[in-house]
């Protein structure tokens, strides 16, 4: 972990307690991410990225838990925080973007009077200044005609804008950290890459932190600074952007990398990573992506391989070790 760390997250671990035996669904995953810094965390779907986020701010559906390590912002501990010190955090201290903006967002009030009540829970404002302040950011965020705007209900935004609005509520008391679950996910391209341009700036001019939760690389080499590749509840990878996309060490990043197309190179096809994601019940001992891993050899299936350097990035891969 970094001094300058705004988010550290060590040694998480998230489980779920079933008649079975309690199923591990993130296991012992680390990471930090700096002010003003994007890190994207990509996987395919059940690699346990949207829980690792869920965790950081609290949100883990019981009966699933927290079942060993830490997580601090900004120097405070909070994994260990009572719900209501948790609840005055998010929202004031770390906002959220989802996939579903309508999750978000209560269909009964403008979008106005949510952005108001949000504001005046989290800063010491008067009406007339949260009332401002809600205008200022529809307009940051791009809403065209921000003020007329005020007063509609979400059911009269598109889907675009609709995620416009819930970034600034996301925005609304300053936070220093957001976590974005698939916030373009569905959004159709050319929106999505005003989401990304604007997800960027506000980054940039705000100094905030962002957690970039995804299943595509191409907004992750779009947006992100470093990125986590996650498999079965770990890290394989973690390092800057350019060099897990164009250099990947791990053999699952270079999977992931090999079945992007390409506009520039010609290929006849695009390579697969064979089989599928294991279930909770059923992880391999050793490497967890050992099964499926064209280079694997017999160690892998035996010890579980840590985070080590692996050229610029760090991968958990007993190959980068030899």
């Amino acid at each position: 972990m970094t001094a300058e760390a705004l988010l550290a997250v060590k040694d998480l671990r998230v489980e779920f307690p079933t008649r079975q035996g309690t199923l591990v669904a993130v296991d012992r995953v680390s990471f930090s991410v700096a002010a003003g810094e994007v890190l994207g965390v990509v996987g395919e779907s059940g690699a346990g990225k949207s829980l690792t986020g869920a965790a950081v701010i609290g949100l883990i559906d019981p009966p699933g838990r927290i079942g060993a390590g830490e997580i601090w912002l900004n120097g405070r501990r909070i994994d260990k925080l009572p719900p209501e010190a948790m609840r005055r955090i998010r929202g004031r201290e770390i906002g959220a973007i989802f996939q579903d903006p309508l999750t978000s967002l209560n269909p009964l009030y403008t979008i106005g009077r949510q952005l108001v009540e949000t504001i005046m829970t989290h800063l010491d404002l008067a009406p007339a200044p949260a009332h401002k302040r809600a205008r200022d950011l529809l307009a940051e965020v791009g809403i065209p005609a921000a003020a007329r705007r005020f007063d509609h209900y979400p059911h009269q935004f598109s889907g675009g804008m609709r995620q416009r609005v819930v970034i600034a509520l996301a925005l609304a008391a300053n936070p220093k950290l957001i976590i974005a679950d698939e916030p373009t996910t569905a959004l159709d391209v050319s929106i999505q890459a005003q989401i990304i341009a604007l997800l960027k700036r506000l980054c940039r001019d705000h100094g905030t932190a962002v957690m970039l939760i995804t299943h595509d690389m191409g907004v992750i080499a779009e947006t992100a600074d470093r990125v986590a590749v996650m498999y079965a509840g770990r890290i394989a990878e973690i390092g800057p952007v350019a060099d897990v996309i164009h250099r990947p060490q791990h053999p699952y990043t270079k999977g992931l990398m090999g079945s992007i197309p390409s506009i520039v190179a010609e290929r006849e096809q695009l390579a697969q990573i064979d089989g599928t994601m294991p279930r909770l019940t059923a992880i391999p001992t050793g490497c967890p992506f050992h099964p499926r891993c064209p280079e694997v050899f017999d160690r892998c299936r035996r010890e579980r391989p840590e985070l080590m350097a692996a050229g610029a990035t760090r991968a958990a891969c007993w190959l980068v070790s030899a």
